[in-house]
């Protein structure tokens, strides 16, 4: 393909210059190669009709994955334009195909209090099973500092040694953040390092190597069940939203939450803004005085009011 050298440059600046990851950069391989074999071997000499017709070709796909390859036609066109390959972008005479971000599911305040106070009834005791106190403590991370699940299972034990009171995680993109330990996860911290065997580099060791993702996701579903919640209803993932849409329910800033959340995009922390404004909706409807009137009654007060 006579773009393909094109390509591998365009890939090596968006991992030095953006910390692309590995799985980012092969989507954006696959989706460049894919695009030149459609627009007759050559994204570097297409134009913006040669794009819209492929973009036609897209119509098929989900809304989604068709405007992550436009994303990337776009950031593509931008770095020939920077190389002086290009005088033009024209990827951004396109529209972009009309997504909506799905609401994440969350979990109520009291479905996280029966969750812990299964798990915690499990883990209590002088000599509770180890098992126990590693399932509390990775719900204390989850819920309690809002890190994704490949995050927390592969933290290294020195992660939370020498009483710290923040986590550093090196999240998507090989970025490092600060996260906040809680007083309660710490606590938990301290009755599980004695439990660790000598030797793993892994705060949650397994086998050879640190718990894998699917087998979290099985335990919390597991201890779900136990506390009387739908199984299907509890993620690891779900337990990151509840701690964003809990905290800003609290009075947490956005900018702060992002950080904490390890989003390169305040839009993306900006999805947990509409879940608050609904529950708020919500709470109006179910809580105000004019929900519990007629609507005509209701009617009549406002005019007479205004009177």
């Amino acid at each position: 393909m006579s773009d393909g050298p094109l390509i591998d440059r365009f890939l090596e600046m968006m991992a030095a210059e953006r910390g692309a990851s590995r799985n980012t950069l092969a989507a954006y391989r696959r989706d460049l190669v894919q695009a030149g074999e459609l627009v007759c071997g050559s994204l570097e000499r297409a134009d913006a009709d040669d794009l819209r017709a492929l973009m036609a070709e897209y119509r098929s796909l989900a809304a989604s994955s068709a405007a992550r390859k436009l994303s990337a036609l776009r950031q593509f066109y931008a770095f020939l334009l920077d190389e002086g390959e290009r005088g033009d972008n024209p990827a951004l005479d396109i529209a972009r195909p009309a997504t909506r971000r799905p609401l994440p599911r969350i979990l109520t305040h009291e479905d996280v209090e029966r969750l812990f106070a299964q798990a915690g009834e499990a883990a209590a005791g002088e000599a509770p099973p180890a098992n126990a106190v590693r399932l509390l403590l990775l719900l204390e991370l989850l819920y309690g500092s809002g890190l994704r699940a490949s995050e927390l299972v592969s933290l290294p034990r020195r992660a939370v040694t020498g009483g710290r009171e923040f986590l550093i995680i090196r999240g998507k993109g090989d970025k490092e953040r600060l996260v906040p330990l809680s007083d309660r996860a710490r606590a938990v911290v301290d009755r599980w390092l004695p439990l660790l065997a000598d030797g793993s580099p892994w705060l949650f060791p397994s086998g050879k190597a640190h718990l894998s993702r699917v087998r979290l996701f099985q335990m919390l579903r597991e201890l779900a069940g136990r506390a009387g919640i739908d199984p299907a209803a509890i993620s690891p993932h779900v337990l990151r939203h509840a701690f964003a849409t809990h905290l800003l329910e609290g009075g947490a800033d956005l900018r702060a939450l992002q950080l904490m959340l390890g989003h390169a995009d305040i839009a993306t922390t900006e999805i947990y803004t509409h879940v608050d404004s609904r529950r708020l909706v919500e709470l109006v409807n179910r809580r105000h005085p004019l929900a519990q009137m007629e609507l005509g009654a209701a009617t009549v007060d406002v005019a007479a009011s205004s009177s």
